[in-house]
């Protein structure tokens, strides 16, 4: 034990114990963390809210039409609006287009049309979103209607240049019926598939297409 009494030495040996365990609890409050949360793996950076891009109030918006509103129509020509006359109803041609002729029972249609102008000079129309009007039909019923739920319809001047086809951008039928009691509702019901035949048929400016497109929902 040495010249030193007894309690001297048990002093020390208590004082390199405390130490000890400070040593200890440092490193496990260094890995530990105490009051952290799970951080982002890029970067570091700890997300308390929704995913980043994202937006905090989405999550309780109920679903809408959106992704069913008609497409815009881009005649890209050159020659000025108040340098031609409006079209007349006889020299317009409208065509239905889907993406497809069948769909399996997770796609979904791609609708669109083009607008042509048969007359020999060119001539200008409202084709916007405000003048279209797609209508979907099986037998003598009708399913969907595009102006049931159009949101923010809009008016677009189109020069049609003659003989030149000017296609409208697709836009997304997701396959339910349509009703303007419904258009809040997240659960409209599906319309019959497992190889059901549907006609598309759309209207601009009143003008009606000649034919209707068919295609089969499986």
């Amino acid at each position: 034990m040495g010249p030193q009494p007894k309690k001297v030495y048990w002093r020390r040996r208590l004082v390199v114990l405390f130490v000890a365990l400070a040593v200890i609890a440092v490193v496990v409050l260094i890995v530990v963390r105490p009051g952290s949360g799970p951080a982002d793996a890029s970067n570091g950076v700890i997300h308390t809210g929704p995913p980043p891009g994202t937006d905090a109030a989405a999550s309780d918006t109920p679903a809408t039409d959106a992704a069913s509103t008609p497409g815009a129509v881009d005649a890209a020509s050159t020659t000025p609006p108040g340098e031609v006359a409006a079209c007349a109803a006889g020299n317009i041609s409208i065509t239905p287009v889907t993406d497809a002729a069948n769909y399996d029972a997770a796609t979904k249609p791609q609708l669109s049309f083009t607008i042509t102008n048969t007359g020999s000079e060119a001539c200008k129309i409202n084709a916007g979103t405000s003048q279209q009007v797609y209508t979907i039909t099986s037998g003598d019923e009708t399913y969907w209607v595009s102006t049931d739920c159009q949101t923010d319809p809009s008016d677009t001047e189109a020069v049609l240049e003659p003989g030149v086809a000017v296609a409208s951008t697709p836009f997304t039928w997701d396959r339910t019926r349509s009703s303007k009691d419904t258009c809040a509702a997240t659960d409209r019901p599906q319309v019959p598939a497992a190889g059901a035949s549907y006609h598309l048929n759309v209207q601009v400016a009143g003008i009606d297409s000649a034919d209707s497109k068919q295609f089969i929902l499986n």
